[in-house]
């Protein structure tokens, strides 16, 4: 993402169930730091693969969370946070900290954008004018200034059909629009969305995500 004195370069968003076979598809080597959204199981069930990032770094990896995503890595993982500590590789070595506003990786500011999945507050992120919004249906009114000027975006679209913890098609598009990004992303598709006939009707510059996309910022 950028340097400085530490440089800070690869940034993850979640620990994905499949994150050690999209790692190994991407020939992603490294990873710096990451910033969890929530703690659902299908943004943290990969945790336990940072660990053959420690071993290639020699090094605990930064982990960035609300406090309840923390928590609950911590329950869920147990094992990696209680004591006796597994060392030589054998449980991820991490670092753990609480987001409480914005934040600095190398020379990158990391904007927390509080959002809701349902009822359940989660955090997207905001890093100069690109933001990333998964897992949402809702903007809360005080977040919608943390997202002023953001050109390029990627944002939870469901389905067409209305759900009630993702925005739909519809509602993404809505969000864009009044955003004025000239690029955005969709992303957590459900197999109802045929990839091609669904780009054919979006508004130009939107478009679906797929696996081992690369944006340019």
């Amino acid at each position: 993402m950028s340097s400085g004195p530490r440089a800070v370069r690869y940034v993850l968003v979640d620990t994905t169930p499949d994150l050690r076979q999209q790692c190994l598809a991407n020939d992603v080597r490294r990873v710096d730091a990451v910033l969890f959204t929530h703690s659902h199981a299908d943004h943290i069930c990969g945790f336990d693969d940072i660990r053959r990032f420690n071993q290639l770094q020699q090094m605990p990896i930064p982990c960035y969370g609300d406090a309840e995503t923390l928590a609950d890595l911590r329950r869920m993982f147990s094992y990696v946070f209680d004591g006796p500590r597994q060392r030589g590789g054998g449980v991820p070595q991490v670092r753990t900290s609480v987001i409480g506003g914005p934040f600095t990786l190398g020379a990158a500011e990391i904007v927390p954008v509080p959002v809701l999945h349902g009822i359940l507050p989660v955090l997207g992120f905001r890093i100069g004018a690109f933001a990333y919004l998964t897992d949402c249906n809702k903007i809360p009114e005080a977040s919608w200034p943390l997202l002023d000027g953001v050109t390029t975006i990627v944002i939870d679209a469901l389905r067409t059909r209305p759900h009630s913890t993702h925005f739909s098609v519809d509602q993404a598009i809505d969000v864009v629009s009044r955003l004025g990004a000239a690029r955005a992303y969709f992303t957590h598709m459900t197999h109802d969305l045929g990839h091609a006939e669904t780009c054919a009707r979006l508004p130009p510059g939107v478009q679906l995500a797929y696996d081992g996309q690369v944006i340019e910022l």
